[in-house]
């Protein structure tokens, strides 16, 4: 029976990156994405994996959409084998500068909107745990939920509430075998952050550090992690936050230091 995985934020950055390795794989998925056209364009680059793609246009600030959203998944496919929260926003500023409306979108997509998928998600997992199949959720944190940075205070703080949900929820559904867990990026390449990586943009926005490989994480990076969460290899991990950050936060290195 064919695996199925229901990703927020999937037509772009790293929702879209793991869509790919799972359709690679031989996964049916549902993307869930604000943005029809960025739907579209994923329907169109990814016409090769034919009706193995489904797309729904979802707003995940909306508890509306989202029920809605689900109800479409459960009655086409009345199971979820996998869900990726991966719907997110961001905004750069000092807490004490930051606008209302700033700070509530982020807490409202990027928490809130993760809440009410994986709450509308849990029956359709369930249904898959009952049954002795895969039953996985993985959740989007940040590097900066686990070291906090300024100017993305509020951000942060999402983050952290995001570990938070990961840990008591893993524990919540473990008797339904649905294992819940996170993956915590360093600073991707992706079209939410990528304007903030432009030289001379000047947006304040600070990388979560230099990285020991060299480097920022690509899309696929953040996949591969997000694919063994998903897998049966996976099957006695729960509540955990795995950081995908090249070794950034393993230990400090000081302005000046020759590696």
């Amino acid at each position: 029976m064919a695996k199925i995985a229901a990703i927020t934020g999937g037509a772009s950055g790293i929702g879209r990156g793991t869509a790919k390795r799972l359709l690679d794989e031989g996964w049916t998925v549902v993307a869930l994405d604000v943005n029809r056209a960025s739907l579209d364009g994923l329907r169109k680059d990814f016409a090769a994996y034919g009706d193995r793609l489904h797309l729904v246009t979802c707003d995940v600030t909306s508890a509306e959409s989202v029920t809605e959203a689900f109800r479409e998944i459960g009655r086409k496919f009345g199971r979820l084998n996998g869900l990726v929260c991966s719907a997110g926003l961001l905004r750069i500023g000092t807490l004490d500068s930051m606008s209302v409306e700033d700070f509530d979108q982020l807490f409202a997509v990027n928490v809130r909107g993760l809440w009410l998928s994986a709450r509308e998600a849990m029956p359709l997992l369930k249904v898959a745990g009952a049954e002795g199949e895969l039953a996985r959720v993985v959740f989007l944190a940040s590097i900066s939920g686990l070291r906090h940075k300024i100017d993305s205070g509020a951000y942060a703080a999402t983050k952290a509430a995001v570990i938070a949900l990961t840990k008591v929820m893993a524990v919540e559904n473990a008797p339904h075998k649905v294992l819940v867990n996170a993956v915590a990026p360093a600073t991707v390449d992706t079209p939410m952050v990528r304007p903030h990586l432009n030289p001379g943009g000047n947006t304040r926005y600070r990388t979560s550090g230099t990285s020991p490989l060299g480097r920022i994480a690509e899309p696929a990076d953040i996949a591969a992690v997000i694919r063994f969460l998903l897998s049966e290899d996976a099957g006695y991990v729960n509540g955990t936050v795995i950081p995908v950050d090249g070794g950034t936060i393993a230990a400090f290195v000081p302005a000046g230091v020759q590696k």
